[in-house]
C-alpha cells in the first residue's frame, strides 16, 4: 500500500550529503499539569501551544497510534472485515496501547454507488447493508468507548490510486473542500475526532508537475490550497486540528531537495501555513525504510549517525523550535533488511517518550500492506512481535472514553514445545498452551518464530499456519475458547531439522512463558 518514490526523484537527490547542523531546540510551552508522561488523550478537542498538543484542560497529550487502512480502496471500507469483528480489532488496537486511529478514506467513498464490500455477516452483523459514512459512524463511535482519538486522511480522490495533486478531473477541488466541510459538520461536537489530515502524500511528477510547497501557482502549490482547506474546514468546525503533510521536493532549502512523498516539510520554514486558528495546525510527515526505497541516506557510511540531521531538516526543525506541533503520519517496515531495525529504533528515540513527544501514527495496522506488511501477522489475529516491541516504550494507551464497554480481561499464559517424533528432512512436534490466567481466551490465537529452514506442512486441534518464520495456531471452532487454566495440545508436522527451537510464543501481546 505505500507507495515509493519515482526513480527521477531518487536521482535528484543523487548522493547529496546533509550537512545542516541540528536544530537549536526553542524552550517548552509552559503547560499545566508537570507529568510529561500523563497517559490517555485527554479531555475534550485538542490544539497546539507552540509545538505541544494540548488538550481543553491545557494538559499536554500525544498521538501515538496507528493507521487502519481500506475505506480508500473498492472496498470503501476498513480491511480486515472479512476475517474479524471491528470492535475486536478495536479492542485489540488499545490493548497494545495505541491511543489514535488514523482512519484513510477516499472521496469516492461518498459516491452513491459506493457499496462496502467484503464485510463477513457473521462477524460484523451490525455493518450489514450500511454506507461507507455509516460504517466509519460505527468504527469512530466504538473508538470513543475505548478513549481512542480518530484522525480522519483523505487518502486518494478515488479508490483506485493515489494522486499528486489534492484534486483530479474526476474529483475537483471543490468537491474535495465540500466533502471535508460535511465530514467536519458531521462530526461536529463529537471530540473522538479530533481532526483532518487534508490529502496524502502530495508529491511531484516525474519528468515535471505535480505538488509543489511555496512556489505561487494556486493550481500546484500545496501549501496555498492546505490554508483553503483549512480555513473552510475551521468554518464549518474550529474544534479540529487541520493536518497539512509535506510535499517530496523542494529547492532552495538545502540538501537533499528530495525525500519521501508527504515527507519534505522543510519549505514551510520560509512558507508556513497560514490558518484562520494558527493553534489548531499540525504538520505531518511521512518517513519509510530501506526496504520500501534505497534512499542513498541508507547506504551513507554515517548510517544511522546521518539520521537525526536529515530529520531535522525535512521535518524535525518545526517541533525542536517550538514552531508548531509534528506527527510522523506514516512510518513502517517489513524489518527485512536489518537496517530497517535501525533506522526504527532510531526514529522512536528522535520523536522521543512521554506526551511531550512527538506524535505519531504507524504504518499500519493491517497485514496486507505490500511494502511493510502490518502490526498484525496474515492471520489478521496474531501480533507481529519484532515490530510491537520497539514501538511499546512509545505508546501511551488510551485511557477512559465515553462508552461503558469493560476493558479485555488481562492474558496470561504459559507453552511448552516437544519434538514427538523426527526423521532425516521431517519431524513432528507438539506445542502445548495453557491459559494461566483468570478468565477465558476467547477465540485464541497463538504465535510464534519457526527456526530458519523449518516448515511446517499440517497441524491439528488447531488451525495451523506459517508465512516466512512466522507461525499461527488459531482455536478450532468446535472449542474456540480455553478456559482459566485449561491448556490444549496442537500438534504440527513440518520439514526441516529437528533440532531448531521456536521462539516468541505469544497470545495477541502477551509472551507466554515456557
Amino acid at each position: 500500500m505505500k507507495r515509493l518514490l519515482a526513480l527521477a526523484v531518487a536521482a535528484l537527490v543523487g548522493g547529496a550529503v546533509l550537512t545542516a547542523s541540528p536544530a537549536t531546540a526553542a524552550p517548552a510551552p509552559e503547560l499545566s499539569r508537570e507529568s510529561s508522561g500523563l497517559a490517555g488523550t485527554g479531555t475534550g478537542y485538542w490544539h497546539a501551544v507552540g509545538s505541544q498538543l494540548v488538550d481543553a484542560t491545557g494538559a499536554p497529550v500525544r498521538m501515538t497510534g496507528i493507521n487502519w487502512f481500506g475505506a480508500e480502496t473498492g472496498n470503501y471500507s476498513p480491511h480486515g472485515l472479512w476475517s474479524r469483528n471491528y470492535k475486536d480489532m478495536l479492542d485489540q488496537m488499545a490493548s497494545l496501547g495505541y491511543n489514535t486511529l488514523r482512519l484513510p478514506y477516499s472521496n469516492q467513498l461518498f459516491d452513491a454507488g459506493s457499496k462496502p464490500t467484503s464485510i463477513d455477516a457473521v462477524q460484523n452483523p451490525d455493518l450489514q447493508g450500511l454506507s461507507g459514512l455509516q460504517v466509519l459512524d460505527k468504527i469512530i463511535a466504538y473508538a470513543g468507548t475505548k478513549g481512542m482519538r480518530v484522525l480522519l486522511d483523505r487518502h486518494r480522490p478515488d479508490s483506485g490510486a493515489q494522486s499528486p495533486l489534492w484534486y483530479t478531473s474526476a474529483y475537483s477541488e471543490s468537491r474535495w473542500i465540500s466533502d471535508w466541510t460535511m465530514l467536519a459538520q458531521h462530526y461536529q461536537g463529537n471530540p473522538t475526532v479530533i481532526g483532518a489530515d487534508l490529502h496524502n502524500e502530495p508529491h511531484s511528477i516525474q519528468g515535471g508537475g505535480g505538488a509543489c510547497w511555496g512556489c505561487g501557482d494556486t493550481a500546484t502549490d500545496w501549501r496555498l490550497a492546505a490554508e483553503r482547506a483549512g480555513n473552510a474546514v475551521l468554518a464549518a468546525n474550529p474544534d479540529w486540528l487541520i493536518v497539512v503533510e509535506g510535499v517530496d521536493c523542494v529547492s532552495g532549502t538545502g540538501d537533499p531537495q528530495c525525500g519521501w512523498w508527504g515527507g519534505n516539510l522543510s519549505g514551510a520554514r520560509q512558507f508556513p501555513v497560514r490558518l484562520s486558528e494558527p493553534d489548531k495546525l499540525v504538520y505531518s510527515a511521512h518517513e519509510y525504510a530501506t526496504s520500501v526505497f534505497a534512499q542513498p541516506w541508507f547506504s551513507d557510511p554515517a548510517f544511522p549517525a546521518n539520521l537525526p540531521a536529515l530529520w531535522d531538516h525535512f521535518f524535525g526543525y518545526l517541533q525542536k523550535q517550538n514552531v508548531a506541533p509534528v506527527l510522523l503520519g506514516e512510518f513502517g517496515s517489513t524489518l527485512a533488511d536489518p537496517r530497517d531495525k535501525t533506522w526504527l529504533q532510531e526514529l522512536m528515540k528522535y520523536a522521543g517518550t512521554g506526551a511531550t513527544g512527538m506524535s505519531f501514527t504507524y504504518w499500519s495496522w493491517n497485514p496486507n500492506s505490500g511494502d511493510t506488511g502490518g502490526i498484525l501477522n496474515d492471520d489478521w489475529t496474531t501480533v507481529n512481535q519484532a515490530k510491537q516491541a520497539i514501538l511499546q516504550p512509545y505508546l501511551i494507551p488510551p485511557v477512559g472514553g465515553g462508552g461503558t464497554t469493560d476493558p479485555p480481561p488481562a492474558v496470561s499464559c504459559a507453552v511448552t514445545y516437544h519434538v514427538d517424533n523426527s526423521w532425516q528432512g521431517g519431524f513432528v512436534a507438539s506445542v502445548t498452551l495453557k491459559n494461566t490466567g483468570t478468565s477465558p481466551l476467547k477465540n485464541w490465537a497463538l504465535g510464534w518464530t519457526e527456526p530458519s529452514g523449518t516448515q511446517i506442512t499440517s497441524g491439528w486441534n488447531a488451525t495451523v499456519a506459517q508465512t516466512g518464520q512466522q507461525a499461527t495456531a488459531k482455536a478450532p471452532t468446535w472449542a474456540p475458547d480455553l478456559a482459566a487454566g485449561a491448556s490444549v495440545a496442537i500438534g504440527f508436522q513440518a520439514t526441516g531439522a529437528s533440532g531448531g527451537t521456536p521462539t516468541g510464543f505469544a497470545v495477541g501481546a502477551t509472551s507466554c512463558t515456557s
